[in-house]
Order: C-alpha cells, then structure tokens, then sequence
C-alpha cells in the first residue's frame, strides 16, 4: 500500500516539492557555510519523494552541541517557511477523504523540517 501511495504522492506533487528541496540545497552548497544546510535540504529532498511508509528516526548524537545550534540556524532561516508550507498542504489536502493520507504525510514532515539534523525519515 505504501509503494501505491508513494506513486500518487510523486504524480500529485511530491516530485516538485523534492526537486525544490534539492535544487535550493545544491544552491546553498555554493557557499562553504551554506554547504551543512545544502546537505539538510537534499536530504529532505530525497525523504520528500517517498514519505509512505517510513517514520522520522532520531539520530545517535542527535542532540549533541553543534547540532542543537545548527537547527536553531536552520529553523530560524529556513525551517519556519518549510513548516508553514507544509502545513497549509495539510489543511488543504485534509478537506477531502481521498487527501487525508497525504495531509498525514504533510504533517510527518514536519519534525524533520524543523530540525533536520541528527533526524531521518526511514
């Protein structure tokens, strides 16, 4: 059920909103500083194109110093945007039956959105 929903997922627009992911990351990478929060966004990206099925996993060291300050960063100059984006997704997929996987997925999102480093979507 997972791989069906993965598939309308991509057709519907989660390969847009992955390519968006991973086009703005390999912009920030241009940069040396940008280049921790251009290897986030692509991941993100890539977690983007198939949400069924997996869950967001907290990393080993996912709280330690530099990662805590990096999502403070991240959340601050990307990550509240990105959330908002996929909240208002998720309220307008969630109107209808049909859409309330999706919203759901919307709303999956969104921990690794806010603070994508030392978290995965497996």
């Amino acid at each position: 059920m997972s791989c069906l929903g993965n598939i309308i997922w991509l057709i519907f627009g989660g390969l847009v909103v992955g390519l968006g992911y991973i086009i703005g990351g390999l912009l920030l990478c241009l940069t040396i500083i940008g280049i921790p929060f251009g290897v986030q966004s692509i991941k993100l990206g890539i977690a983007t194109f198939a949400p069924f099925g997996k869950e967001v996993v907290e990393g080993e060291h996912a709280n330690n110093a530099l990662r805590v300050i990096f999502n403070i960063i991240w959340l601050i100059l990307f990550g509240w945007a990105i959330v908002v984006a996929h909240l208002v997704s998720a309220v307008v997929l969630a109107i209808t039956i049909i859409g309330i996987p999706f919203a759901l997925q919307h709303i999956k999102l969104i921990p690794l959105a806010l603070f994508p480093f030392g978290r995965d979507l497996r």
